[in-house]
């Protein structure tokens, strides 16, 4: 079978470079965006460039779209001009735009009506890792759409997962990000802390990047299948009763210095209180 013409509707911060690295898809690539200059460099190396979304239906079966919220993306899909007023049945329209996953949820009931599949394929990994094809993506939707996405993702992705059925990707995002920006928080605690201590914390980043290339960052203890308790005799009991260990003891005496240095961290504070529990293995007795 001959490969599908693939269509990308956004060329923005993210759409962009995951475009640019379809330029070479045997089946063809149609671009879209609002501005016409963001179009210029892909029709210049053989891309075809179409107006509307509607238009880009017209040629291609298999169509991703990064664009901005959730209003844009319904308006890509169901607008005066969207996908659904031209696409053929079988067409898969893959969202990598990070919406609600209730919007993803009612799209794709609406895309049925017309014969047409749509996943929600949010990406984690940044402009840098879709410039260098090193993306992950997070497919929601049926096996069949899957199958069909997996090809073309794998030019700006090398992780691909099949998160569930619509909607799934979306939420597993969301999961993703919560990590990110939580410890975004905690950075900037960190840095207030770093800093009354009279640290440079700009020294600090290349400590924290470092380390966190050689153990993982919080990735490293995401090794279980399930969040309940911990069970006597269960392997991971003793390896996170240890890090439980390890991290109330380093809380409690940054939370001491942090005290004398008279800066409030909150986010230690919780994370000493709910780091036991949250491994599943409970508090130790110096916090009971």
């Amino acid at each position: 079978m001959s490969e599908p013409r693939i269509g990308f509707i956004g060329l923005g911060a993210m759409g962009a470079p995951m475009a640019k690295r379809l330029l070479d898809w045997p089946g063809g690539l149609t671009v879209c965006d609002v501005r016409p200059e963001a179009l210029e460099p892909y029709t210049d190396e053989g891309a075809e460039a179409a107006p509307s979304p509607a238009e880009v239906a017209e040629h291609a079966t298999v169509i991703s779209v990064a664009v901005v919220n959730d209003a844009q993306v319904r308006d890509v899909i169901t607008g005066r001009d969207g996908l659904l007023r031209s696409a053929a049945p079988g067409t898969v329209v893959a969202v990598h735009s990070t919406i609600s996953d209730r919007t993803a949820e009612e799209l794709a009931a609406e895309c049925t009506t017309h014969g047409v599949e749509l996943v929600d394929a949010p990406v984690s990994g940044g402009r840098p890792g879709a410039a260098k094809g090193t993306l992950a993506v997070m497919v929601g939707g049926s096996d069949a759409a899957f199958e069909r996405v997996r090809a073309p993702f794998g030019c700006f992705a090398d992780l691909i997962v099949h998160a569930g059925p619509v909607g799934a990707g979306t939420r597993m995002k969301l999961a993703r990000n919560l990590i990110h920006f939580i410890s975004f928080a905690a950075t900037t605690e960190a840095q207030r802390l770093a800093e009354a201590a009279g640290l440079d914390i700009t020294v600090l980043g290349k400590v924290v990047r470092h380390s966190d290339a050689v153990t993982g960052g919080p990735g490293a203890i995401m090794l279980r299948d399930r969040t309940a308790p911990i069970e006597q005799g269960d392997f991971w009991l003793p390896i996170l009763r240890h890090v439980r260990d390890l991290g109330e003891k380093d809380l409690s005496l940054a939370l001491a210095l942090g005290t004398r240095l008279d800066i409030a961290l909150p986010l230690a504070e919780l994370a000493l209180e709910h780091l036991g529990p949250g491994l599943g293995v409970g508090a130790s007795e110096r916090q009971s």
